[in-house]
């Protein structure tokens, strides 16, 4: 069983905000299986399913941003799952240009408070994440409004991009692993015909 959990806000007013990134992802990987994620399970909305032949649980806590570690580790509980092996977490992150995803097995927050509760309600920094990457392309003066504020028109395409590589890549990890994964989504985009500095 792998539990795969999407941060973000629940509320229709931050549904396609930075900050739910998590969130939108876990409706597209629904989506893309033609089911819905409605249950309420560990104060969280779920839905079981099968993906790459392996049985999942995907979940969206309801606890608000800041305290997603609450729900995450009932879910862990629930479910028993083992943490390293079987837990991904997806959301947004700041310090990566918007459209950009990083895999990692391991880390700190980086200051993103949904994965410092996470952390902290785990006692563990060893499992997987998916980061999305939401910097803008100019500089804001208040962080915390741009994560709340909705994406513009503009960016649209790139935010529908980023969510179908994040899907894939829950597929790749479920697949061929976390190794395979990395490989994959986390290459920077080397300009065309260059080959990336050895």
């Amino acid at each position: 069983m792998k539990l795969i959990v999407g941060l973000g806000n629940p509320g229709i007013e931050y549904q396609f905000t930075p900050h739910n990134l998590g969130f939108l992802t876990i409706d597209r990987i629904a989506n893309d299986l033609g089911i819905e994620v409605r249950n309420r399970r560990c104060r969280a909305l779920t839905t079981r399913a099968v993906m790459a032949a392996t049985p999942v649980v995907l979940a969206k806590p309801e606890t608000y941003m800041n305290l997603s570690g609450l729900s995450v580790r009932e879910l862990v509980e629930e479910h028993q799952v083992d943490v390293k092996q079987d837990l991904i977490v997806i959301y947004d992150e700041l310090d990566l240009p918007l459209g950009t995803i990083r895999i990692r097995q391991r880390g700190s927050s980086a200051g993103h408070n949904g994965m410092e509760s996470v952390l902290g309600a785990l006692g563990t920094d060893e499992f997987l994440r998916i980061r999305l990457g939401i910097a803008p392309d100019r500089k804001v003066n208040d962080s915390v409004k741009y994560v709340l504020t909705p994406f513009r028109k503009a960016q649209d395409a790139v935010v529908d991009e980023m969510l179908d590589r994040a899907a894939q890549a829950v597929d790749v990890i479920l697949k061929e692993g976390p190794a395979a994964a990395m490989n994959r989504f986390n290459r920077k985009n080397e300009p065309e015909g260059e080959l990336p500095a050895q």
